[in-house]
């Protein structure tokens, strides 16, 4: 079933001879629960292209549809809601809340929201993460696979349609980017959550089912390597 449509995507910034076209007419869709891996150099359009499917910017033109629903046609408001209810976000730089603790800091956004706490599904996200000994340290007081663990768990507890991870194990040492990428497939196999991955990591990329490559700001390759 499909869960996300990308047409002809477009995003300039900047205007006449100043004009960056960081997306140029990507197109592309992806059913509910694929695991897609995104590559290519720096200034490709990666990053650009993850912030239009999460709702964080907008396209010059262009459409996103999440679920049926058209992301862009909703007003500010509903475009809130809709980043913390249909998109978690994992990034390179974790982005947690220094003087809440780990417990806390996965359940802001929810708390944020207006809504109770799933609390059998944290219990079960602070096993998984192997967080359950640190629920009540700071961020200062964890490692950095542990502070990525604890941003997996956030994105995570409030069971999103999609899944976006920027560079997540981009300040990660090797066994760190392999535990977190572990972590992503499980969620993908167990919740059957849709996930599209940020990469330069080849071999990241390759843990994939997809691989969508993008250069000056088009899509170049688009390969699915298992089914």
């Amino acid at each position: 079933m499909e869960i996300l449509r990308i047409e002809e995507l477009c995003k300039v910034y900047g205007e006449g001879e100043n004009a960056v076209h960081a997306l140029e007419n990507v197109s592309f869709s992806a059913n509910r629960g694929e695991f897609i891996s995104i590559v290519g150099s720096s200034g490709s359009g990666k990053s650009t292209l993850l912030h239009l499917i999460g709702g964080v910017d907008r396209p010059t033109s262009g459409r996103v549809t999440v679920g049926g629903v058209d992301v862009y046609a909703q007003d500010e408001e509903e475009l809130a809601i809709f980043r913390r209810r249909q998109v978690g976000l994992i990034y390179q730089f974790y982005n947690l809340i220094p003087v809440l603790n780990v417990r806390e800091n996965m359940s802001l956004p929810v708390l944020m929201d207006g809504r109770d706490i799933n609390e059998k599904r944290l219990e079960e996200l602070l096993d998984l993460l192997k967080l359950k000994k640190r629920e009540g340290h700071l961020p200062n007081q964890l490692s950095g696979g542990q502070q990525q663990r604890v941003s997996i768990g956030r994105a995570l507890l409030n069971a999103p349609a999609l899944l976006l991870a920027d560079e997540p194990t981009g300040n990660l040492d090797s066994e760190n980017s392999r535990e977190i990428m572990k972590l992503l497939r499980y969620s993908n196999e167990v919740y059957h959550q849709t996930i599209i991955v940020i990469t330069h990591d080849e071999n990241i990329a390759l843990q994939a089912d997809r691989i969508l490559a993008l250069e000056d700001g088009r899509i170049v390759k688009d390969e699915v390597i298992r089914r």
